[in-house]
């Protein structure tokens, strides 16, 4: 089989040819004697999937607040396309290009997977929720939010309210809001969590289907979907990048090893 996992173009403007269209610099944190994130340097390539692990409390939490703006960091920068964005909020970020999912999916359960979509599309044009009466009569953003469902498997379902949808499909449904918002790249934060294992091969197959259109920060306890997919894995552990490389050197790390005792699905 042919291996996709390898550094693409720049389809969506994010910078020079093999520049990272995602960077963090030397990123700290402390809440009071805590030293949450300790100097965190990461990257995420055109046309990647980087995955961050590591144990709980390790940092992952308190990284990706920072990477998103909902947390300010103590030291360091975060860069999108090269642009120092390390001041700017959680809006601006997303209108700079960070599209993101959450641990905990979140859309509106009394709406129709298409409505919450739709929602999307005019927080990306800026447009008034004023206008929500006429959705239906609104083509143009009826066919994006289409678009959107369709690209991550449930176009079927646009007209289904949200609430009697699956966990799966909630997890498909908030990817296609973040997709709806046209980003540049995707925090993906444990996008497998609650899944069956039919659920989370659907999902790491649909990962796969998108990585050529979206470089993918991947935040995920799920090792087999993490060594399935990833291009590049950074681990994690108080704090601190112990160790970044390629999914075998990350699999042989005796330090990672060491980090994860008992791990048997990480070390196998």
């Amino acid at each position: 089989m042919t291996d996709s996992r390898r550094p693409a173009g720049t389809e969506h403007g994010v910078g020079a040819p093999g520049a990272p269209v995602l960077e963090t610099r030397k990123l700290v944190k402390r809440f009071g004697g805590l030293l949450a994130t300790d100097g965190v340097s990461l990257t995420l390539l055109p046309g990647e999937i980087h995955a961050l692990i590591g144990p709980n409390g390790a940092g992952k939490t308190t990284l990706i607040g920072q990477i998103t703006g909902e947390l300010r960091p103590d030291a360091g920068q975060v860069l999108i396309g090269g642009r120092d964005v390390t001041r700017l909020s959680v809006a601006q970020r997303a209108r700079a290009g960070l599209g993101r999912s959450y641990q905990i999916t979140q859309f509106c359960p009394h709406f129709t997977a298409l409505e919450n979509v739709a929602m999307a599309v005019l927080a990306r044009s800026g447009s008034s929720f004023g206008c929500w009466r006429p959705l239906h009569s609104e083509r143009r953003l009826i066919e994006q939010a289409h678009a959107a469902l369709a690209s991550v498997g449930i176009g079927a379902q646009g007209e289904v309210i949200a609430a009697a949808m699956s966990h799966g499909e909630h997890r498909q449904l908030e990817l296609a809001m973040a997709l709806a918002l046209e980003p540049k790249m995707l925090l993906l934060d444990e996008p497998l969590a609650g899944m069956s294992g039919a659920e989370s091969e659907a999902m790491v197959e649909l990962l796969q289907k998108l990585r050529d259109r979206y470089p993918v920060l991947l935040v995920e306890h799920d090792m087999n979907a993490v060594f399935a997919l990833a291009d590049r894995i950074s681990v994690l552990v108080y704090g601190q990048v112990i160790a970044s490389g390629l999914p075998d050197e990350i699999r042989s790390n005796q330090e990672v090893r060491s980090a994860y005792l008992g791990d048997e699905e990480l070390v196998s």
